[in-house]
């Protein structure tokens, strides 16, 4: 399949990598055109635009917020514009559900289909293809992409035919992320307090109750205070948890904890977390006890 992949971020950059070993013809493209070297050097072609990006069968935009696929979609030369007839835009970035609806409305007024299909995973997952695919749109245009989701992803969800129901899975699930980030910090920091080694507790943790994934490797950061390395930075996750507070507001669902999480995620970064990973969140709950390792 001919597609286009346009934002070559930590998600964006081995997902392109995987559609091309999975035999698919990919064009990128990426404002900074040094990130597109490594993929053209395995395979891909370098699109000189926006439209030369936008003459396969589908383009894939993975970027950060509403603004970024805003601005490359409906500029002059974006993607509504450029995009053929029948052609699929798949979008897998976090984005709000206005945003979502809209895209889905202008997409299916040019002739276009438009498919949310955010995913779950951190750039390690992303890069040996392990992602969580959860796509909705139209079925046709859905089946069509199936065999990219399954070139970057290990299983894939569907969520019926309205793209934004995708984009209100994404916002949920962050959400309850950010809210183990939390609790963890707040536990990890009692139990350090009280005098108990925090890797037992946490192998305790999870080998019992909590044998989620989520559990293990953001307790394993917290833990080690391995924020420099960067999944996915304390800014989006600001972000994402606005999107679910709109979300909540959008559908009348009172959401205490997303008002808690946003002010820790704002206290992070007025501490100067901008540029570290989101779980320093968790540092704040040791700082608050007076314990040091705050985030750094």
């Amino acid at each position: 399949m001919k597609v286009g992949f346009i934002g070559l971020g930590n998600m964006g950059s081995p997902m392109a990598a995987n559609l091309i070993k999975g035999g698919h013809e990919v064009v990128v493209y990426n404002r900074t055109p040094a990130k597109a070297q490594p993929l053209v050097s395995q395979g891909a072609r370098y699109a000189g635009s926006l439209a030369d990006a936008c003459r396969g069968e589908v383009v894939f935009t993975m970027l950060s917020d509403d603004n970024a696929l805003e601005s490359v979609v409906f500029r002059d030369g974006g993607i509504a514009h450029t995009l053929a007839r029948n052609a699929i835009h798949v979008s897998g970035s976090t984005i709000s559900l206005a945003l979502s609806d809209r895209l889905a409305q202008e997409h299916a007024e040019r002739g276009q289909s438009f498919v949310a299909a955010p995913v779950f995973g951190r750039p390690e997952a992303a890069a040996a293809g392990k992602l969580f695919v959860v796509a909705a749109g139209d079925n046709v245009a859905v089946e069509t992409c199936m065999p990219l989701f399954e070139s970057v992803g290990q299983r894939t969800f569907r969520f019926g035919e309205k793209p934004s129901s995708a984009n209100l899975v994404k916002i949920s699930g962050n959400f309850l992320i950010a809210s183990v980030l939390e609790s963890l910090g707040e536990v990890l920091a009692l139990v350090r307090k009280g005098g108990l080694d925090q890797q037992q507790f946490l192998d305790f943790l999870t080998s019992t109750l909590f044998t989620a994934p989520v559990y293990k490797t953001y307790g394993g950061l917290i833990i080690e205070k391995n924020f420099q390395h960067v999944g996915f930075a304390a800014p989006l996750g600001l972000k994402d948890t606005r999107l679910t507070l709109s979300a909540g507001e959008m559908f009348r669902v009172p959401l205490p904890l997303a008002s808690l999480l946003r002010d820790r995620f704002l206290a992070l970064l007025a501490r100067g977390g901008e540029s570290l990973d989101w779980s320093a969140i968790a540092q704040l709950a040791a700082e608050d006890s007076g314990q040091k390792g705050s985030p750094s």
